[in-house]
């Protein structure tokens, strides 16, 4: 399992020690350092079954500061990829990528689930 997520960021932080604490083993990727590639973006979120909107991190001030709420409408899904894959800072976190599900930020309740714990 793959486990994308920013050291400094303290929902990631939270994220991984929950990961830890119920003994669930990943490959940490630090997604500033090593950002997703347009491929990988593009098979996760086919994969995942969300809408790609919930791949951004809208909250980020490189979000804000290409002003991406008023463009992303605007534009294709091919754009939006290349976008993502641009910048590790533009992508929610944390990212677990399993063979058959991908989850998106950390939502304890829902990776309980997912994990039977």
């Amino acid at each position: 399992m793959l486990f994308l997520w920013y050291p400094k960021c303290t929902t990631c932080q939270k994220a991984k020690k929950w990961l830890d604490d119920n003994q669930v083993s990943y490959e940490a990727r630090d997604i500033k350092t090593d950002n997703p590639t347009f491929e990988e973006i593009k098979e996760w979120h086919n994969r995942s079954g969300l809408p790609l909107k919930r791949f951004f991190n809208t909250s980020g001030l490189v979000y804000k500061e290409k002003e991406l709420k008023d463009k992303l409408p605007g534009m294709t899904e091919e754009e939006q990829y290349e976008i993502l894959a641009s910048d590790g800072m533009l992508v929610k976190r944390p990212l677990i990528v399993e063979e058959k599900k991908v989850l998106v930020g950390f939502k304890q309740e829902e990776w309980a689930a997912f994990y039977g714990k």
